[in-house]
């Protein structure tokens, strides 16, 4: 995810490419390639495109193409998502495979990911031979038909339904050349998976933050990858062994193993598919006397025990574990092989079984608000909101995905032990006043001549504004293209405060539980109707809608622009509370950012950088303490 705070420090305002491969390579051993997320779960909330996006990334292109070279510089490759569903958002003027393949050569990116793709079709592989630019092409999912393996080079590996006997990947046996990478971005126990990528010799897709959801890699599971990694790229040539075969027989029940021939050396790979350890005698192979026999996984070498035209090695395998038997012909000596079995001897004195596999969430803290000076006198523009000392919040989250628990797409509210998407709470809500309309240009023009405020990422910065102001006749439309830190430095001038979501919501629904500002019927006359086409109208006047107040009075509250709320933050991410959905809802796919109009739903909107948080759809209102 580019909102992973390990990978842009939003604080310095910059990416921190170092600091993300440290923490990987200290806690499983690094990555080889890494797949760029600018878009999804947040594209749809305007109708900016993945284009657009991508561009929106602080720092702008020319910072981007940095962050490439600093990921190159590593030895990591980098990719970007394909948005093949990405039809209802702003037209390009060309196709999309010429656009994202024009895109990627000048960015320097070496690959693009199929974001729901069955196959990356051949118009993308096409564009990049035309364009005399390689790339690497990985589906997500898999692929259309086998002749689609010419170009996909890659593919991401979905293994969900795991037996005793390990699955072979079939793509890699016709093409022993396609890379597949294992995925299963939700699982907390990694062993199937890991199995199965060294049974078959591929790759393992470490994703880790889920739309900022952080389902991190227990430390059992990261010792593994960190040692079947160095035994991938101390033979970097030999899974692709176009001989490559699977279940080679074995003689211990629960062992499964796979052959990979080479012109003078073969590597073994073993899975135990049991809870108990596997010692003694393993495999019978021909005997040669020229050949060598090399444990990889415990690094040393291993004196076979001769029967006739036969030998038998012995070693031990874990429960649940692994390992390697690197054979080798005529004397040859694979190059850094003394160097590898030196590492893996050392990591191998410890089993991995006794490093945790337990799981835990990370906290989620919410940003405080400062309580603001109680007015002085009568507050123009501002409802006076009661007490409330036993208020039913419910909170529903209209995220497309993440359910499980405790790995729900939500956040974690003050009230509770780990995040989650829905939940209810009974609370007491002190009175406050909050703005009858949300902030208009007018008032943000105000703000500006006042203070003559310039944020420092001013990327995206009140861009339908012009020469310094808003256009004639926009002056009552909700302000936007503003950041969480544009409205809340406009509140501190104006000695308010951003609302929290409960405090927003109860203004707008009062005591009943209703669904709507103005009652529970859906009312088409009360608020502006949905947008659907792909240019996106204007926001409407604050006050055009007088049938559709709140209990109290508040007005505009839903269907016009989305309202900033709450902040959350862990360690690795932060994500804003937005409320009342707005006019423009983006169509062609269910993948877009989704609408939340009832008072009881909010949106989880990604933060990443000012540059790319402020969109044409999300405005503010403000609020005060009254006490």
């Amino acid at each position: 995810m580019a909102h992973d705070r390990y990978f842009y420090d939003p604080v310095n305002h910059k990416y921190t490419v170092t600091r993300y491969l440290t923490d990987l390579k200290k806690r499983y051993g690094g990555i080889d390639a890494v797949l760029i997320w600018p878009t999804y779960p947040n594209i749809g909330v305007d109708n900016r495109n993945q284009f657009d996006l991508t561009a929106d990334l602080p720092g702008g292109k020319k910072t981007v193409r940095q962050m490439i070279a600093d990921f190159r510089a590593n030895g990591v490759r980098v990719f970007f998502p394909i948005m093949i569903w990405d039809h209802g958002t702003r037209r390009i003027k060309m196709s999309m495979p010429n656009a994202l393949v024009k895109e990627m050569k000048d960015l320097g990116a070496d690959g693009m990911n199929g974001d729901t793709m069955l196959g990356v079709s051949d118009d993308f592989y096409q564009a990049s031979k035309n364009e005399n630019y390689p790339l690497a092409l990985q589906p997500e999912l898999s692929l259309g038909n086998l002749k689609m393996i010419e170009w996909n080079r890659l593919s991401w590996g979905y293994f969900f339904n795991y037996e005793y006997m390990p699955g072979v990947s079939v793509y890699r046996w016709f093409e022993p050349k396609h890379q597949v990478n294992i995925t299963n971005r939700w699982a907390v126990n990694k062993t199937d998976d890991l199995q199965t990528a060294f049974f078959n010799g591929i790759g393992y897709n470490s994703w880790e933050n889920v739309w900022t959801v952080w389902n991190q890699i227990p430390d059992r599971y990261a010792e593994a990858i960190r040692r079947i990694s160095s035994i991938y790229k101390a033979l970097p040539d030999i899974w692709a062994s176009k001989d490559w075969e699977p279940y080679i027989p074995v003689l211990q029940r629960g062992v499964f193993a796979s052959k990979f021939p080479d012109r003078d050396k073969t590597v073994y790979t073993f899975i135990n598919r049991d809870s108990t350890d596997a010692n003694g005698a393993q495999i019978t192979l021909p005997y040669h006397k020229s050949e060598k026999y090399y444990d990889l996984w415990n690094g040393h070498e291993i004196k076979p025990e001769i029967k006739g035209d036969k030998i038998v090695l012995s070693f031990p395998i874990e429960g649940y574990g692994y390992s390697a038997i690197l054979v080798t012909k005529n004397g040859m000596t694979p190059a850094n092989l003394n160097a590898t079995l030196s590492k893996m001897s050392g990591l191998s004195k410890r089993t991995l079984k006794s490093y945790s596999a337990d799981w835990k969430p990370i906290p989620q803290q919410i940003i405080p608000i400062a309580k603001t000076k109680p007015p002085v006198k009568t507050l123009e523009g501002m409802v006076k909101i009661p007490a409330a000392s036993n208020y039913q919040f419910e909170s529903i989250g209209v995220m497309i995905e993440g359910n499980e628990l405790p790995l729900a797409v939500g956040v974690q509210h003050p009230w509770e032990c780990h995040p989650s998407r829905t939940q209810k709470h009974t609370m007491e809500i002190p009175s406050f006043y909050i703005d009858k309309y949300p902030v208009t240009n007018k008032e943000f023009k105000r703000f500006m001549d006042a203070t003559k405020y310039h944020p420092l990422d001013d990327h995206n910065f009140l861009k339908d504004w012009v020469n310094g102001t808003y256009l004639l006749g926009t002056a009552d439309q909700p302000v936007t293209w503003v950041s969480l830190d544009d409205a809340r430095a406009y509140a501190k001038w104006a000695g308010k405060r951003l609302p929290h979501e409960w405090e927003w919501q109860y203004a707008a629904q009062g005591t009943d539980g209703r669904l709507y500002p103005w009652g529970n019927d859906k009312s088409a006359d009360k608020f502006p109707q949905p947008d659907t086409t792909r240019d996106m109208r204007r926001p409407t006047n604050v006050n055009a809608y007088p049938n559709g107040a709140s209990p109290f009075g508040v007005m505009d509250l839903l269907g016009n622009v989305w309202q900033w709320t709450d902040e959350y933050a862990d360690e690795h991410s932060r994500s804003a509370i937005l409320k009342g959905s707005s006019y423009y809802h983006a169509q062609t796919s269910g993948w877009y950012f989704p609408p939340a109009l009832e008072l009881n739903k909010y949106g989880k909107y990604l933060l990443m950088a000012p540059s790319l948080d402020r969109a044409a759809t999300i405005g503010f209102r403000c609020v005060m303490d009254s006490n």
